[in-house]
């Protein structure tokens, strides 16, 4: 338990903590006395301003003790210690917990737990769970005998394990009731029909060409948006979610085809260039006669 009041003879020890401190840091990163605190029955830890620029607001703490009716002080250890002022590091968050959505990149591993609430044990049509799985690991752990680690032929055609593995079934774990309100929750927040865009949108997605129907029970609320030119454009969205690119919102109309061409001619007869009345100059018509009369 510490004591209140230090003890006088390793209190008066400031010159014998002063040497420990610059020994041990340097004389120039020792500063200014600040004071002596009792850590305990003569214990006491003589405190020197830090003049390390990058460890502005600490202190040297440097611990003296004395033995019993002994009048030796004697060194107990010499750290670094932050003081009311110093600058620290924020309290440390588990990875977990630090997690934010986007975060993840090319080649990152993201592991779930074990007893993940947003999933539950799938259905394989086996009596042993696949290998290396979440489900043969908790098998494993509760020192069940009968459950077969080893690697196992994939089932055969025409089989229910077969059937249930083409449509999605023979996964070790699936989304639980849990994780499907879980993920509806947090579409809705993001593309539902209380965001800003929905309430000023024409029309809903459920009447929209672009909405690509889900498949299981989400579809009864949720699809995906196909708009390449909506803000929603591969997002889950409810179909209660709308925007200005809804299908029919606003159809423009078919470009106005041009006339036909139009041939512009009189009805008449052509009237040649040179009519020939009475046969030509070649012929020895008449022009022929009128030149040598």
């Amino acid at each position: 338990m510490r004591s209140r009041t230090p003890d006088r003879l390793c209190a008066e020890a400031v010159d014998v903590a002063l040497s420990a401190a610059e020994e041990a840091f340097g004389a120039d990163a020792v500063g200014d006395h600040l004071g002596a605190v009792a850590e305990g029955e003569r214990v006491v830890t003589h405190l020197f301003d830090c003049r390390e620029p990058a460890y502005r607001g600490w202190r040297w703490a440097v611990t003296l003790t004395r033995a019993s009716r002994a009048k030796a002080v004697t060194l107990d250890e010499t750290v670094l210690l932050p003081g009311p002022e110093a600058i620290l590091a924020p309290e440390w968050v588990p990875w977990s917990e630090r997690l934010r959505p986007g975060d993840m990149g090319p080649g990152d591993l993201l592991p779930t737990e074990a007893e993940d609430l947003r999933l539950e044990p799938g259905w394989s049509g086996e009596d042993t769970p696949p290998p290396n799985s979440v489900v043969a690991e908790l098998a494993e752990a509760v020192g069940e005998d009968d459950v077969a680690l080893e690697p196992t032929e994939p089932p055969a055609v025409g089989t229910i394990g077969a059937v249930a593995l083409d449509i999605g079934m023979g996964r070790p774990r699936v989304l639980s009731r849990y994780g499907l309100h879980a993920a509806a929750d947090r579409w809705e927040e993001n593309f539902g029909p209380k965001t800003a865009m929905a309430q000023a949108a024409p029309a809903p997605c459920i009447s929209c060409g672009f909405l690509v129907p889900m498949a299981g029970s989400l579809r009864q609320a949720f699809g995906v948006c196909a708009n390449e030119f909506s803000p929603a454009d591969g997002h889950v969205v409810s179909l209660a979610y709308g925007c200005g690119g809804h299908s029919e919102a606003a159809i423009m109309p078919k470009p106005p085809r041009p006339a036909p061409p139009v041939l512009d001619e009189t009805a008449v007869e052509p009237l040649p260039l040179h009519p020939d009345r009475h046969g030509s100059v070649e012929d020895g018509g008449p022009a022929e006669e009128l030149g040598h009369s």
